[in-house]
């Protein structure tokens, strides 16, 4: 599909807003060597949320991810979590006289994951679609990865099979995992597969995965010792095991379902995690890979580089692994994950061209590193974060014009995450990718004026890596609003400013394209013909047939970008 592909300005879904997801499955993470708490809460940690001070309206009380989603007036989910029931040793099988709702004997009964008909009947009347399941895989025994795996496929089935007896419409169903639920994902796939061909990516549409260690733990060999000394220890060896930084089973993954499928949710702030050792250890595995104990790079307990999977599209955000405001429970999960689940589009941005016009340290070794963030109109949260002190930007580059490499991200992934080295901080793709995410033509302000934007904000820094000059140099900083408008062909605008994206602006393509065309740097279609001065207010986009490029020019620093939409197709 064309990276220039229509954006649709109607329709039904456009007019309501409205969404009719699929049935949506939570996963939860690792919950240490004792589980009792994790047992006696009832949502498995996705019930809780974060209040964001200073803020307002619907950004001020973050619920968390289950309410947020029961409440959403746009995508419309309801709560299946009593349907089926999880067990530590299996539900005896129904007498004859038991009425089984159309299901059969094996689904009520003879296993440790068993659907109810009565809560079934009850619950599914109005439909399986949108229905939120939670997996409680530490009601199960024995503890190992296998045994959740196998839970998770079967509740898989068990709701391929309730779609069966009501006469539902099943079209697979979507997965968000935090932590070693990715873990558990994953190995429920493998069992899928295993079973029947081709089955986990019929029966499963997409998955996210919330700071998963799908590459390891870089610290998670302990003495022989040690483990066997911690209490309760032993129950969870199997699940310690599945964090072993030499494995590479993550690449297995390829075989059984599509990676891009996969989202690859990434934490950088490993300063509000509140486990201090683990950081340190982090911290101390940088010493490994990059000779340094300078950075981090890490959510407090997984890399960065461990959080990612070879070909999947990742994302950043600026939060550590668990507890308040982390990776499960903050507004940024929950936002990213329904774009990527039930969005309209694929953004991807690009950089196309580079000229770092300033900077070089003439007495140190200077090196460069290129970041964005990404923030939808409406909406004050992240959909992407890179920054310095986030230690995620793009580089180290050492040519002015950004071009080191090439580098394969998605070879470097394929390795153990033991190996020495990291190759892991270059593009996120071919072509110097930026960013790859997922937005939704439905979340307008105004459905009168269908416009879509969102704010990019680029930062350009440079450190002496010998350490006699400065370690903290900004080349360039600014923020820049790209604004699409629908239609055939779709036109694409970059502002400099808010004048003409507020709910009171004028904001039609024929007051943008007047402004842009009337700028000093640009022809009379308003796309940008004089570059290396400061950015005109408004520029159009110039459109080819792998996207938009546009001009970002700042004392020290101008470059083209290009940005592709194409629309996702829902079936």
């Amino acid at each position: 599909m064309s990276a220039t592909a229509e954006i649709n300005s109607g329709g039904d879904d456009a007019d309501t807003g409205t969404v009719i997801p699929r049935p949506l499955i939570l996963v939860r993470g690792f919950g240490g060597v004792d589980v009792d708490d994790e047992r006696r809460n009832a949502y498995q940690g996705f019930n809780e949320g974060t209040v964001y001070p200073g803020r307002r309206g619907q950004n001020f009380i973050y619920e968390g991810f289950v309410l947020r989603a029961l409440k959403s007036p746009r995508y419309q989910y309801t709560d299946a979590t009593n349907v089926v029931g999880y067990y530590s040793k299996p539900i005896d099988a129904p007498s004859a006289d038991i009425d089984l709702g159309g299901f059969a004997g094996g689904d009520v009964g003879g296993d440790t994951v068993v659907i109810d008909p009565s809560t079934a009947k009850i619950v599914l009347a109005n439909g399986l679609a949108g229905t939120i399941w939670v997996y409680r895989y530490y009601d199960l025994d024995p503890r190992s990865l296998a045994n959740y795996g196998r839970g998770l496929a079967r509740l898989i089935y068990l709701i391929e099979a309730a779609a069966g007896v009501h006469k539902l419409p099943f079209q697979g169903v979507d997965v968000v995992a935090h932590s070693m639920g990715g873990l558990v994902v994953r190995d429920a796939l493998h069992q899928m597969d295993a079973a029947e061909k081709k089955s986990a990516e019929r029966l499963v549409h997409k998955i996210v995965t919330l700071g998963t260690p799908h590459r390891g733990i870089a610290f998670q060999v302990l003495p022989r010792w040690l483990v066997s000394a911690l209490p309760k220890v032993g129950k969870a060896k199997n699940e310690l095991a599945a964090f072993d930084p030499d494995g590479v089973a993550f690449n297995d993954i390829a075989n059984v379902f599509p990676m891009e499928r996969i989202l690859t949710v990434v934490g950088t702030n490993y300063r509000t995690y509140n486990v201090g050792v683990s950081s340190l250890a982090n911290r101390l595995s940088s010493l490994f890979d990059e000779g340094t104990l300078a950075t981090n790079k890490s959510d407090g307990l997984v890399k960065q580089a461990a959080a990612q999977l070879p070909g999947a599209p990742r994302t950043f955000v600026n939060k550590c692994h668990g507890g308040p405001d982390s990776l499960v429970t903050s507004r940024e999960a929950y936002e990213i994950s329904m774009r990527f689940l039930n969005g309209t589009h694929r953004v991807r941005l690009w950089l196309d061209e580079a000229e770092i016009s300033r900077g070089k340290d003439w007495f140190g070794k200077s090196e460069f590193y290129f970041g964005a963030s990404i923030k939808p109109r409406g909406l004050d949260f992240e959909l992407f974060h890179q920054s310095a002190e986030a230690e995620n930007c793009y580089g180290p580059f050492r040519r002015v014009d950004l071009a080191d490499g090439p580098y394969d991200l998605a070879k470097a992934l394929t390795k153990p995450l033991s190996d020495p080295g990291d190759d892991t901080t270059w593009w996120a793709g071919p072509d110097r990718l930026i960013w790859d995410g997922w937005i939704d033509e439905r979340d307008v302000l105004d459905p009168s004026h269908p416009d879509m934007v969102f704010r990019l904000d680029l930062y350009v820094g440079e450190r002496d890596s010998r350490g006699f000059g400065f370690s903290d140099n900004v080349i360039f900083r600014k923020q820049y609003y790209v604004q699409a408008f629908p239609g055939s062909p779709i036109q694409v605008f970059v502002h400099t400013n808010e004048e003409l994206l507020g709910p009171r602006a004028d904001r039609s393509v024929a007051v943008a394209r007047t402004r842009a065309a009337g700028a000093d740097s640009t022809d009379f279609n308003g796309v940008v013909t004089e570059s290396g001065g400061p950015s005109p207010a408004v520029q159009r986009a110039a459109a080819s047939d792998t996207g938009w490029r546009f001009q970002v020019a700042g004392t020290g620093f101008t470059a083209t970008l290009r940005v592709g939409i194409e629309r996702i197709s829902q079936e």
